[in-house]
């Protein structure tokens, strides 16, 4: 299956509006060229209407929120509802990143909740998942994972729902190797992914496994995206650290 292949940056919390325009407007030129992959860039919230103002009308170029909350509106201070999101032009939400899970104490059932909202409203939801160094030592790697993408996916059917479980991807990140300068090896990334296109199999359907896209996420950088892009079902990568330097990140993009 010819997945197209797919790059996102996840800004986390840095840069300020100014930085995070500079930063697009230098980039853009660098990448008017690649045309066979799609780039998504996923900013702090205060910076993300200029983003997507930017990269509005480049075909290949998306911008997404780092999270959102499942209701459209409402008493809830300090979040960021998808109709919000949807009404700057965003395409993409990132939901249930692990530093969502583990600093936050996002459950699955409340992810679920997000992804089901995100669908709702035609935002595509990146769903993250991926296992602790504990989980990966004590032999639970499968274990979680399955736990967290069929809770996460829960309540989404096949039937009349194709187009919306198109607009699905999954971003595999082992905890262990985010921020930490660790990476999984491309054997063991595709270890996890093969996996996870098995269980989206079992939850939908061979089609829709063969089609969906599963990023790898865990301190990627352009000295070891060429290795993970090699693997057959790394479908493309959600960078943290190394998507914060325009250089770095267009190399990671022209892997």
């Amino acid at each position: 299956m010819d997945r197209r292949p797919f790059i996102a940056a996840n800004w986390k919390m840095y840069k300020t509006i100014g930085e995070a325009e500079a930063f697009i407007m230098d980039l853009l030129p660098r990448i008017k060229d690649v045309k066979d992959r799609d780039i998504m860039i996923a900013p702090p919230f205060t910076a993300l209407q200029a983003v997507a103002n930017a990269v509005k009308g480049i075909e290949q170029c998306f911008a997404a929120g780092q999270n959102m909350h499942f209701e459209q509106n409402g008493a809830f201070t300090g979040e960021i509802s998808p109709v919000m999101l949807r009404d700057i032009g965003v395409d993409y939400v990132i939901l249930g990143h692990s530093e969502r899970r583990h600093i936050f104490g996002e459950d699955d059932a409340f992810i679920n909740k997000k992804v089901l909202s995100a669908l709702s409203h035609d935002l595509a939801p990146v769903l993250c998942v991926g296992e602790r160094l504990e989980d990966r030592e004590a032999g639970m790697t499968e274990e979680v994972l399955r736990q967290q993408l069929t809770k996460g996916l829960n309540g989404i059917a096949v039937e009349g729902n194709s187009d919306l479980i198109k607009k699905i991807i999954i971003a595999y990140e082992p905890v262990w190797a985010i921020g930490t300068g660790k990476t999984a090896t491309p054997e063991m990334a595709e270890d996890a992914h093969s996996f996870i296109r098995k269980l989206i199999e079992e939850i939908f359907n061979s089609t829709i496994a063969e089609n969906i896209l599963i990023l790898y996420g865990g301190s990627v950088k352009s000295s070891n995206i060429t290795g993970l892009m090699k693997e057959e079902d790394i479908d493309g990568v959600l960078v943290g650290g190394a998507s914060l330097d325009v250089e770095h990140f267009e190399r990671i993009i022209k892997f």
